[in-house]
């Protein structure tokens, strides 16, 4: 599929050419994945030839250096960014600060470890910006998606089980709620914002569970891959913010 570049616009700021800002905002929450930064980079890169793009990276105070390579690669590529934040930690409100700090109308999120395929960024853009969806989602659960990535059969379970209860919160019928990899428009995110639980590691979840009228949602198959470095943060832990999730959205709907 053929992404139609974001065409540049002829409007002058203080008497200059104006140079207009990325269309997508890719936002990467981080932590200790110094080893994928620089591949994850040049990935997106090859994968967005025709379009105007940002790579935001937000790193929980990596130990490993991870937000180190990220300004290393700053310096060289305007594209990219970095957010280190001090003092907090947590995949979901890290996804919340990078989208926040955005200005693309249309914003992507994806893992930092290689695992969700950047190639379909370019077709997600497209669906929100050409098509008209609010949503677009990497699904391994629709025809030709694949989940065997996953590190092993706990995972699998948790990852199908989760599936399950969180379709039974949804205002809109989607295989893959619990997917890592999608985009939004960002007005729609932004929205949302103060009625999200901003817990655990599950974001696309949590935007859908607030949304008082159903978005168009559109599904796009990708195969999960293996990591390409550093560790999975999958723990007991998530079971518990999953859990405090669904209490928070289920008490707010009761008031």
């Amino acid at each position: 599929m053929q992404i139609s570049p974001v065409p540049a616009h002829p409007d002058t700021h203080d008497g200059g050419p104006s140079r207009p800002g990325p269309a997508l905002s890719i936002i990467i929450p981080c932590y200790n994945e110094r080893g994928n930064v620089e591949p994850l980079f040049h990935a997106v890169e090859q994968a967005l030839t025709h379009l105007q793009w940002e790579l935001i990276f937000v790193d929980d105070n990596s130990p490993d250096g991870t937000m180190d390579e990220v300004w290393r690669l700053a310096q060289a590529d305007s594209r990219v960014r970095g957010i280190l934040r001090v003092g907090r930690r947590g995949l979901s409100s890290a996804v919340i600060e990078g989208v926040l700090s955005s200005s693309a109308p249309v914003v992507a999120v994806m893992d930092g470890d290689m695992q969700h395929d950047e190639r379909l960024l370019g077709q997600m853009f497209d669906a929100i910006h050409n098509q008209g969806y609010d949503v677009a989602i990497g699904s391994r659960h629709v025809e030709g998606g694949d989940n065997s990535g996953l590190a092993n059969a706990w995972r699998r379970f948790l990852s199908n089980a989760g599936i399950r209860i969180a379709q039974r919160f949804l205002s809109v019928r989607v295989t893959d709620p619990m997917s890592g990899l999608f985009a939004v428009r960002r007005d729609l995110f932004v929205r949302s914002v103060a009625s999200l639980s901003g817990t655990g590691f599950k974001i696309l979840m949590d935007m859908l569970m607030v949304q008082k009228t159903a978005p168009r949602v559109i599904e796009l198959p990708f195969v999960f891959r293996s990591r390409h470095a550093g560790e999975s943060k999958m723990d007991r832990k998530v079971l518990v913010q999953f859990g405090q999730m669904i209490a928070h959205h289920m008490l707010s709907r009761r008031k």
